[in-house]
């Protein structure tokens, strides 16, 4: 049997640990102090299993985990919105999320969901494009729609009218649908304030994801 090489770039391994030095992301989380609490069997079972699946336990769980029933409330939504299922797929979801957090210039949303894009989508252009400026995409129909109202909600809530609803009955989304995307938009965005308001820092491991 031929030995397997191994495909780790040692330069790309140092520039990344150069980047987490400069950062400082994986140190201080947060700007706040706030130590954690106690993990619950369930959290700690969740932790364990980040750790398993991702080899990490994102930032933003560790941040929550002053708090054990903020952190369970937290894994609850998210994973509801981001994993049950939907009409949209989770790539979809991702790309709500990026777009959102473009618009609010949210450190931690763009770094960690935009790897999201990528890893989803196997583009890392996209992921790119989505962090940038979602409009420079070659999109469909259906996600030009769908980003154009999640950012207008991100934006001008009050402006939301029967018009943004049609356009993306037109684009092919049942009523459901919208109402997953609107949940998606306003989850992001109070995930963009908590984490701006905290200086909240990404794993700096997903700098360098699906590049």
């Amino acid at each position: 049997m031929a030995k397997r090489t191994s495909t780790v770039d040692p330069g790309n391994r140092a520039n990344k640990a150069r980047a987490s030095a400069a950062s400082g992301d994986d140190g201080k989380i947060t700007a706040l102090a706030l130590g954690p609490a106690p993990l619950s069997p369930e959290m700690a079972a969740y932790f364990a299993k980040c750790e398993e699946k991702l080899g990490f336990v994102p930032n933003v769980l560790k941040a929550y985990a002053f708090d054990s029933a903020k952190l369970a409330a937290f894994v609850a939504m998210y994973n509801d919105l981001m994993l049950a299922p939907s009409g949209l797929s989770k790539l979809e979801r991702e790309m709500i999320a990026v777009a959102v957090s473009a618009h609010n210039r949210c450190y931690y949303c763009l770094v960690a969901h935009g790897a999201g894009v990528r890893q989803l989508s196997g583009d890392p252009v996209l992921g790119e494009l989505m962090a940038m400026n979602y409009r420079a995409a070659r999109l469909s129909k259906r996600e030009r729609a769908m980003l154009d109202f999640a950012v207008k909600l991100t934006a001008e809530p009050a402006l939301i009218e029967e018009d943004d609803r049609a356009r993306l009955r037109r684009s092919g989304f049942a009523d459901r649908d919208i109402w997953d995307i609107a949940a998606v938009a306003g989850f992001f965005n109070m995930s963009n304030r908590v984490a701006s308001a905290t200086d909240m820092r990404p794993n700096s491991v997903y700098h360098g994801q699906r590049r």
